[in-house]
């Protein structure tokens, strides 16, 4: 090719000298009056001079032509270099080389680009750009999850979910951030969200940056409320134990024909040792064991959670489904506290559901996601839990029922949260379900 690019330059140069050499005889013919050899030469030189201009517009018509398929995303042509002469085979392999070198440029363009897609949505925060006026140019899988989107191609999607997530994704600036909470049936969503600015294709767009910190709020409250309760217990305990002490010796001492003092010995102690009682079990919630994990089929897991609830009803109408998949599947996990969480959210759908006063019925669903995280969902067609309440379902003490303690719930996502799983509340408005949903990483 080296040779045929050498070759036809020096046509064209050749061709170039011989049309000046022309132009210089001509110009000496007209000075000197020779008419007749001047109008011979004047025509050669004019052929010359054509077959430039030929060759000149036919290039300058395939570059154009290059071009504009370049405009339009078309690679597909290609000049032709056989049966050609030879200064159209060294123009048109000279231009179907840069073809080949655009396409490679593109080529490993849409690679990189690939490559930065694959990145994104391999992180666990959430990414949106958009523009001035809301639209979005491009998000990752996690923005979707985060948001519960399958598509998302302008802010005002965001108004079904939240009005104020809505507002402050489309007036956030560069430089901020903040937080937002709403409600969807996967319970209460707490994000972070931050903004960068950037200009692209000379518009300035924004890169939103969102997060989820239900995990990290959940974290800290139950420490919180972990040092809370420890704190009040052991108080509790030591202003209550003396007491009950105490008179628990004057009754021993007390002669039985004093009943007013008698009885009334016997009411505090009576009382004392009912809060020490009542102490003790919310103690459990700060003294869990430490977790000692080891594999077990759910399956057969959950045919025993089920042969254990039956015990806990009385009601006949309840029928409890178990549906696992595959049948095979496995979870690294400490069963016997794990068992004490689904017992409990076995437990309260039984009372959800007696209330309603129907028939009802309990789903035991165990599945893994893509990334192969186990879930173990209890599902009931009981009443759907009040969203103002879903906030305060897992906070220790927090209880709807008459004699509820309101540490079950508490307990099993203290549990879940030693097991390095999460427990999660989700109310399907849809259906009328509630699921509580166990996932181990």
């Amino acid at each position: 090719m080296k040779g045929v690019f050498q070759k036809g330059s020096l046509r064209i140069l050749f061709y170039l000298l011989i049309w000046s050499l022309i132009t210089a005889g001509l110009v000496v013919l007209l000075v000197k009056g020779l008419w007749v050899f001047a109008v011979v030469v004047l025509l050669v030189w004019l052929y010359v001079l054509s077959y430039l201009v030929r060759f000149y517009r036919r290039n300058v018509k395939k570059v154009a032509f290059m071009f504009d398929a370049i405009d339009n995303a078309d690679y597909a042509f290609k000049y032709a270099t056989e049966n050609a002469s030879t200064d159209d085979m060294l123009v048109n392999k000279s231009l179907n080389r840069i073809t080949q070198i655009l396409i490679q440029a593109r080529n490993d363009a849409q690679q990189r680009e690939k490559y930065y897609e694959l990145i994104i949505n391999s992180v666990n925060t959430g990414i949106i750009v958009i523009d001035e006026k809301g639209n979005v140019y491009q998000t990752n899988k996690e923005a979707l999850h985060l948001l519960g989107l399958s598509v998302f191609t302008h802010v005002s999607q965001l108004y079904p979910i939240d009005e104020n997530l809505q507002k402050l994704i489309q007036h956030i600036q560069p430089g901020e951030k903040h937080q937002v909470s709403f409600s969807n049936e996967r319970g209460i969503t707490h994000l972070s969200i931050r903004a960068s600015g950037t200009k692209l294709k000379e518009m300035m767009v924004r890169i939103i940056a969102i997060n989820d910190i239900n995990s990290e709020l959940d974290e800290n409250e139950l420490d919180s409320w972990i040092r809370l309760t420890r704190v009040l217990t052991h108080e509790i305990m030591n202003a209550v134990t003396p007491i009950t002490s105490l008179s628990e010796t004057l009754l021993s001492k007390v002669e039985n024909t004093n009943q007013e003092i008698r009885s009334g010995l016997d009411v505090i102690h009576t009382t004392g040792k009912g809060l020490l009682d009542f102490v003790e079990n919310y103690r459990k919630f700060t003294h869990l064991p430490t977790p000692t994990p080891a594999l077990f089929y759910v399956k057969d897991f959950l045919d025993r959670m089920k042969q254990l609830s039956v015990h806990q009803t009385t009601s006949s109408d309840i029928t409890i489904d178990i549906d696992v998949q595959p049948s095979d599947l496995i979870v690294y996990a400490d069963e016997n506290l794990i068992t004490r969480v689904v017992l409990n959210l076995l437990k309260n759908a039984m009372q959800a559901i007696e209330s309603s006063e129907k028939p009802g019925l309990i789903w035991l669903k165990g599945y893994c996601n893509k990334d192969e995280a186990v879930f173990i969902d209890v599902v009931n067609n009981g009443p759907l839990i009040p969203t103002e309440e879903m906030e305060h379902i897992f906070i220790p003490f927090f209880t709807t029922k008459e004699n509820g303690s309101g540490i079950g719930l508490s307990i099993s996502k203290q549990i879940m949260r030693l097991s390095g799983g999460t427990l999660t509340l989700n109310n399907d408005t849809k259906h009328k379900l509630t699921t509580f949903s166990l996932m181990f990483p």
